[in-house]
Formats: structure tokens, sequence, C-alpha cells
């Protein structure tokens, strides 16, 4: 078993920090360094869904029945205590999330609106039901990565406008992008290199991994799985 796949840690907080200062929508409600950094590990199990409920009550937060989307190689996912976590902070809203998004076999509906919400497209400010399978490629390359630290979320939702607009300024920005229907994160960490991150996402097999060199950002999407380099 690949290390750091499917050790069961207990979150210690669920939060979701956003910033009111900015007039945004409320979220769309649906079913369905090179440094490495030493990690103290929790070996307590995993949280049951009765523990994840009362962590996530400040949430207002239900789970409902929906049938599980996995990406190919989501054994690193299973076994790691039953849940899947996300953590994330973004320095163009000033919002942090740490939340837990599935249970048990089951995607809890309003943990994924605010996952939704939280990587809109900040420039129009508009929010896009993303595909909830890279969550599940960030999460798991986060276990395989053995980071506590969150992700810094550089680019989620595009609407076709931003997408265009960022296309004008790079040659790097694909004219059919990923990030368009809601199927890719452009992500990095301090912690671990880029070349790290690239490594474990390749390990996952979820779909499209792109290095970007200049910009020390990796690109993670949910379509083909296909590599490149910038």
């Amino acid at each position: 078993m690949t290390p750091g796949c499917a050790d069961a840690r207990r979150p210690v907080a669920v939060t979701v920090t956003r910033n009111h200062g900015a007039s945004c929508p409320e979220p769309i409600r649906y079913g369905g360094s090179d440094q490495m950094k030493t990690i103290q590990k929790d070996a307590s199990p995993g949280p049951t869904r009765r523990d994840a409920f009362r962590m996530l009550a400040a949430l207002g937060v239900a789970s409902i029945p929906a049938a599980p989307v996995y990406a190919r190689a989501f054994g690193f996912l299973r076994g790691a205590g039953d849940y899947r976590r996300l953590k994330m902070y973004s320095q163009r809203t000033g919002e942090h999330l740490d939340i837990i998004y599935w249970i048990d076999g089951e995607y809890i509906p309003e943990a994924i609106a605010e996952i939704n919400y939280f990587m809109r497209d900040w420039r129009e400010n508009a929010v896009q039901k993303m595909d909830p399978r890279n969550f599940d490629n960030l999460a798991a390359v986060h276990n395989l990565l053995d980071t506590s630290e969150p992700y810094l979320l550089l680019s989620g939702y595009r609407t076709p406008r931003t997408n265009a607009l960022l296309r004008r300024r790079s040659r790097g920005v694909a004219k059919k992008s990923y990030h368009i229907p809601g199927m890719a994160a452009d992500i990095t960490l301090k912690s671990r290199s880029i070349y790290q991150i690239r490594a474990a996402a390749l390990a996952c097999k979820g779909g499209g991994v792109g290095l970007y060199r200049r910009s020390n950002f990796i690109h993670m999407d949910c379509g083909p799985i296909r590599t490149w380099r910038r």
C-alpha cells in the first residue's frame, strides 16, 4: 500500500470562512518549497458518520444518499477512515475552507455546495456546479503528500469570459479549458514542491496533470488521463 494513502486522521476542525465584505451570492444548493515538513500523525480511528455530523452541525449540514463518483485510482481514498476532506485557502478572496464532503459512501450536498462557492470565479463572482471527481483527485493527492497544510487555490471555476481574458494574456490557457465546466483546479503548496505534487497526482491517475514551472503551480482535472509541462 502506498504510504500516506490510507492513514486515518481525525479532523480537528471543519470550518468555512467567507469574506463577508464582498457582495457574494449564496452558494447553489443541489443534491446528488521543496523542503519537507515533519507531520505528527494521529493514529486514532477516523470519525464515524455521527462524529462528522456533529462537526458539520455548525454549517447545518445533513447528508442524503448519493452515488459516489470515482476517478480511476481511488483505492487511494478507500480505507482512509471512510471520509474525504478538503483544505484550501484563497489569497484572492481571503477565504479558508476545511470541510468533510464525503462520508461512508455518500457525498454531503451542502458540503459540496460550499466547495462550489469557494471555487467560484472570483472575477465575476459566478458559482458553478463543480465535478466532485476532481475533489476526489485533490483529496487523494493531499493524502499521498502527507501534509496538514491546506492547498492554495489559484483557479477553480472560470466563466468563458474569464477564460478568454486569461487566454489573451497567456498562451498556456486552453481555449476549451476544463476550468469552464468546473472540472479543474490550479493549486500549490508551500511545504511540497510542484514536482512532488505532480508525482502524487500522476500516481492517482484521476485525469489531467499539468506542471507550470515559472508560475509554480499544478493543474489537476478529472478529464482524460494526460500530462504536460509549461
